[in-house]
């Protein structure tokens, strides 16, 4: 009975024996002694932009650069208009509204343009899981062209309203 009673306590021990195996060490790995802070030598994924993103973006910028051309006259017409625009709801003053909401829808194709090149790398960041670094590098040169049309479009609105007085 005094065997049997030992018995639990025995196997609870040999339970907690190792196999024989040495820990593992605690000296420093090789990957600990790289320095996270250095740059990497090198690009990790330098391969040319895709050229379909390639085509899409060349003709986005073109929808853009022609769009700004049809605006360039509006505007120039709804500045004009404004400069004339006599008081507040008067013939002249509804006249540069016209022309001022002409040079608005013409700013569409821009608008539209500067979506898609959005949409574009978004859809490719989550369908590819991220950008190679020059497919990103075309993506952000064609929206920093598009979006500084798209700024020029929108000062040279705003400061027709704030002639009308909008």
């Amino acid at each position: 009975m005094r065997l049997l009673a030992a018995l639990p306590p025995i196997a609870l021990l040999a339970a907690c024996a190792g196999t024989g195996n040495a820990p593992p060490s605690l000296l420093p790995r090789a990957a600990e002694a790289i320095d996270p802070r250095l740059p990497v030598a090198g690009a990790v994924n330098d391969r040319p932009v895709n050229p379909a993103l390639a085509t899409k973006l060349a003709a986005l910028t073109s929808d853009a650069r022609s769009g700004d051309a049809a605006f360039a006259p509006a505007a120039a017409t709804a500045e004009r208009l404004a400069g004339a625009a006599g008081p507040s709801h008067g013939e002249a003053w509804i006249a540069a509204q016209e022309a001022l909401s002409a040079a608005v829808a013409a700013r569409a194709p821009t608008a539209r343009a500067l979506a898609e090149i959005d949409a574009l790398g978004a859809d490719k960041l989550q369908a590819q899981g991220g950008l190679s670094p020059s497919d990103l590098a075309a993506i952000t040169s064609a929206g920093d062209e598009v979006g500084a049309i798209d700024r020029r479009q929108a000062a040279a609105i705003a400061a027709i309203q704030a002639r009308l007085g909008l």
